[in-house]
């Protein structure tokens, strides 16, 4: 999952997601097993208290009551955190009575505080007891008519409250927690598998760039299947636009063939002294040069936007660096070569042959005796495409940087002494510009020139 993938972004979406949902769960499942605890302890408190209203109910003296049917001794252990209060509200003072377990103060009043009652008239609530105990206290209001209106309370420490919800709590964490890693694990399987198809897919598609198949094979799910026929169709297209271009390549060098060759012949039958004759012939030649280099740019061109074969580099590096070192033998040229294992060029055969023949040929009409041919891979190029160098240096004179500026012109011939049409390196730099490389000159370490060709790697 690298920086920007689907998948990453997959994988962070449904992480934070079940993060959300989990804290949400946790908090709720939390809060209500805290509400069933304090409804379970508010139960037993109710026990209690309704005891004590029905002591104070039937005293009938109207005189402070005293609870005589609570038996349970937690009552007269002092501050054992479990307390009743009965205050008498009407009349003149305000009467109170607490259990044992009290042995000073009085119990805070919800009743005072205003805290509302529920539908049954309880009060129920969190108050500060004695030696800073937190309490939970319910309590009741009953009017006894002439015999007197009491508030009458039960408290107990609510640490049992917390003890029960902290350890809920504990293994709730426990609980989501190993959820939460589970689902991790069930995301990072469904991403990887979910997405599978589309590597599956890019795998095929890189098969068809580097020409090791003609189209988009496979079986894809429903969402992705559209995009493969879509894909294999524009494949389709753009290979019946490269035939098409070629046939019209080759109509339109028929149609020139002829006039041009008209033209020649015409002007040769006029003698060589007629001067309109000569002119003709000159820019006839010339016109025939035009037409066939601009018709074998247009050619590559169609081939090079869609090309999908490779060839091994080194066998035509041998072979063409065997075959010049035989024509210039009797200048004791000697061509070394030297090209890493295994690697191809995503091309067309004739058009690496056509830029070597150049160059071999170029570097054997100027060295003295020695030229030399490498083939390495380049670095990686922006978009994640692979390239190579090949590499002629020669220990011939070489050339200064205004001359190799000059020498990467169009027909321009720097010595005429040598045969050529100058239209050498020219055809080369357009050969690799179409192909997305390019050609530099520099100095070559044997004293003479260095023509560096970089061109797309298999």
């Amino acid at each position: 999952m690298r920086a920007g993938s689907l998948a990453l972004r997959l994988f962070i979406s449904a992480t934070l997601v079940s993060a959300a949902v989990l804290i949400v769960t946790g908090i709720v499942l939390s809060t209500v097993y805290r509400e069933a605890v304090e409804r379970a302890f508010d139960r037993r408190l109710d026990v209690y208290l309704k005891t004590i209203v029905a002591d104070v109910a039937n005293s009938g003296t109207g005189a402070m009551p005293e609870p005589t049917t609570l038996g349970d001794p937690v009552f007269s252990f002092p501050l054992s955190g479990w307390y009743w209060q009965i205050a008498r509200v009407d009349g003149p003072g305000r009467q109170v009575k607490t259990s044992r377990s009290l042995p000073e103060g009085t119990l805070p009043s919800l009743y005072e505080r205003r805290t509302e009652p529920d539908l049954t008239g309880l009060r129920e609530g969190y108050a500060k007891g004695p030696a800073g105990q937190s309490l939970r206290v319910i309590e009741r209001y009953i009017d006894l008519g002439e015999d007197g209106h009491f508030v009458i309370s039960v408290a107990a420490d609510s640490g049992e409250i917390e003890e029960e919800v902290q350890g809920f709590n504990r293994a709730l964490s426990v609980t989501l927690a190993v959820v939460g890693v589970a689902i991790l694990l069930t995301l990072i399987f469904q991403v990887v598998f979910g997405l599978r198809p589309l590597k599956r897919m890019l795998a095929a598609l890189h098969q068809v760039r580097a020409g090791q198949a003609e189209r988009i094979e496979g079986r894809y799910p429903v969402e992705l299947a559209p995009l493969a026929a879509e894909m294999n169709a524009l494949i389709e297209s753009n290979r019946e636009i490269v035939e098409r271009a070629r046939m019209h390549v080759g109509n339109l060098a028929h149609a020139l063939k002829t006039p041009i060759s008209v033209l020649q012949n015409e002007a040769a039958a006029r003698g060589g002294e007629d001067a309109l004759a000569v002119k003709v012939r000159e820019q006839a030649e010339v016109m025939k040069g035009q037409v066939a280099h601009h018709l074998e740019r247009a050619r590559i061109a169609a081939r090079a936007t869609v090309t999908m074969t490779t060839e091994e580099v080194g066998p035509i590096v041998e072979k063409l660096a065997g075959t010049l070192a035989k024509v210039y033998r009797a200048k004791g040229i000697a061509v070394e070569t030297e090209v890493a294992p295994g690697l191809r060029f995503r091309g067309e055969r004739q058009d690496i042959e056509e830029i070597l023949g150049n160059l071999i040929d170029n570097g054997c009409k100027w060295a003295r005796s020695l030229v030399e041919v490498t083939a390495a891979p380049a670095e990686e190029a922006p978009g994640g495409r692979a390239f190579f160098t090949l590499t002629i240096d020669d220990d011939g004179p070489g050339l200064t940087a205004g001359e190799q500026a000059e020498a990467l012109k169009r027909g321009r011939r720097l010595d005429e002494t040598q045969p050529g049409s100058g239209l050498g390196l020219s055809i080369v730099t357009e050969l690799a510009g179409l192909y997305g490389g390019g050609l530099t000159l520099e100095r070559s370490p044997f004293g003479g020139l260095r023509c560096v060709v970089r061109l797309p790697a298999a």
